[in-house]
């Protein structure tokens, strides 16, 4: 008895063991990850997947394995957002749980449907379905699920290769094209699993580390270049406890911190505040509190980039400022989240809004610039759930020299969300060859090179202050330059093939039955 056979044999056999083979496949991708960052897990979860969708003998049964990787994947991944929710206030507590598992429901149904569609060539070859068109499929979703419904990029696979050999593919297609070659390096692992003969076998398993590796020859390029003098810069993190940020006893508690952290580093040149580090508008701390602490500043040739709220006529903003030398400028949010910072269809879930207690949840989305002047350079600002889009952060790009994310990760606690966010703006700077300055309220902040290495980091719930050493860069990589429409077409590219191949094989399967 060969081991394809009993491999294949033994998924078939059993299918309520390989259900729960893709729903523990999911919960395994997720270890990929930040914090456990073990890389080559992102291959072997999607391995497994498609090993379970091989052995379905229906499309239905695709369709489930599908909805349970993706429980097991959002279930696990994101859990933290039930931590946030509970955050919403006393009578919303109780509706935090059963929220949270609507929302993994919901995002379950990307596999779902993800499967579905892989049904649709169940008639190719093993070997095209394993590394030809699932792999095709999986970047496709993952890009679907980053778009609809304002886009939710979280765990996408070329995330976790950040410090990684594969990750080095970032500067050129982004972190789709990582995603597609570890979706890619799956369908090899499964395809050396159910391979007939021991040759075959360890052929197809060789090819697994040559292809891992082999984005280790982009590492020696250098995309972009330093423009200018290295800089002293200092993220503050202040550490205010998010049940009492908005409270006015804290109020001028907050305003203190941030100002006594402020001074004791003059000898940064760009000091880096978190997202609404000062939890009120522009317009009540311009006059009396930010005008003399940018007098400060360029007294001592600083500038701090300040998070806190703007209004423009009726519309409220989550905006950074910079302050110092030279007259403020704005920047302000363009993605906002959803059932956070806005609330989607009031008349639909009006009930529910009315039961959360979430400050500021009706703020607007701005689409004005991306950059802003500190410390005498232009800078790329985003504003936290933005970091996960790096369509958005390359709008700043090539003219920022420097990137800043504020994000007040407060909301999440100890949980993964922090760590994951982190990884992810340690790709948004492997991706554009800059420096990234991470600002945030609770932790995790950091400083982080061009090439995804953390320069300075400060632990989770600390009162501490991040100082590295940064330098401006120009120039672009192709990402920055292009974009993901490179792998969107590539991935169109398979699909299409592989459709023409389907059409091919069962042409020649009506002729051989008749």
């Amino acid at each position: 008895m060969t081991l394809n056979f009993s491999v294949s044999d033994a998924l078939r056999r059993h299918p309520v063991l390989t259900d729960l083979l893709a729903l523990a496949a999911g919960m395994l991708t997720v270890v990929a990850f930040a914090p456990y960052s073990i890389a080559p897990l992102a291959l072997v979860g999607p391995g497994l997947l498609f090993l379970s969708w091989l052995s379905a003998t229906s499309a239905k049964r695709m369709v489930l394995r599908g909805y349970l990787f993706g429980l097991g994947l959002f279930g696990f991944g994101v859990s933290w957002v039930y931590h946030s929710l509970r955050l919403f206030g006393e009578a919303f507590a109780p509706l935090a749980l059963p929220a949270t598992a609507v929302f993994v429901g919901v995002l379950a149904f990307y596999p779902a449907v993800m499967g579905w569609a892989a049904s649709a060539f169940r008639t190719l070859p093993r070997g095209l379905r394993l590394v030809l068109a699932w792999p095709a499929l999986w970047v496709l979703f993952e890009w679907l699920r980053s778009t609809l419904f304002t886009g939710f990029p979280w765990l996408l696979l070329g995330d976790s290769q950040v410090g990684f050999t594969p990750g080095w593919l970032a500067p050129v297609t982004g972190t789709y094209g990582v995603s597609w070659l570890l979706a890619m390096l799956g369908g090899l692992l499964a395809w050396a699993a159910v391979q007939s003969s021991l040759p075959r076998r360890l052929l197809t398993a060789l090819l697994i580390p040559v292809l891992w590796y082999a984005p280790g020859l982009l590492r020696t390029v250098q995309w972009t270049v330093p423009d200018g003098k290295p800089m002293r810069a200092t993220m503050i993190q202040g550490n205010i406890a998010q049940a009492t940020k908005f409270s006015q006893s804290t109020y001028d508690k907050t305003l203190r911190r941030y100002l006594d952290m402020t001074r004791a580093h003059w000898d940064s040149q760009l000091i880096v505040w978190p997202e609404t580090a000062l939890p009120t508008l522009y317009r009540y701390v311009a006059k009396d509190y930010l005008a003399p602490l940018a007098a400060e500043a360029a007294r001592h040739n600083s500038t701090v980039v300040v998070g806190l709220f703007r209004k423009k006529g009726p519309h409220i903003y989550d905006a950074a400022v910079s302050i110092g030398k030279n007259a403020p400028e704005f920047y302000l949010k363009h993605h906002l989240v959803p059932f956070g910072e806005y609330m989607p269809l009031r008349g639909l879930f009006g009930w529910l809004y009315a039961r959360m207690d979430v400050p500021m949840s009706n703020l607007s989305a701005s689409h004005g610039t991306y950059v802003i002047h500190a410390a005498g350079i232009p800078v790329g600002v985003s504003i936290c759930y933005e970091i996960a889009f790096g369509r958005d952060v390359i709008r700043a790009l090539p003219q920022a020299k420097l990137l800043i994310n504020m994000s007040n990760d407060a909301w999440f606690g100890d949980s993964l969300e922090p760590n994951q966010q982190l990884q992810m703006a340690r790709m948004r700077a492997l991706e554009t060859g800059r420096y990234m300055l991470v600002a945030t309220n609770s932790g995790i902040s950091a400083a982080v090179a061009p090439d995804g290495r953390i320069l300075g980091l400060g632990g989770w719930d600390k009162t501490i202050a991040v100082t590295a050493e940064v330098r401006p860069m120009r120039g672009a990589t192709p990402y920055v330059l292009m974009g993901s429409e490179p792998v969107l077409w590539g991935i169109g590219g398979g699909l299409f093939v592989s459709g023409l191949l389907v059409l091919r094989y069962r042409r020649r399967q009506r002729l051989e039955e008749s």
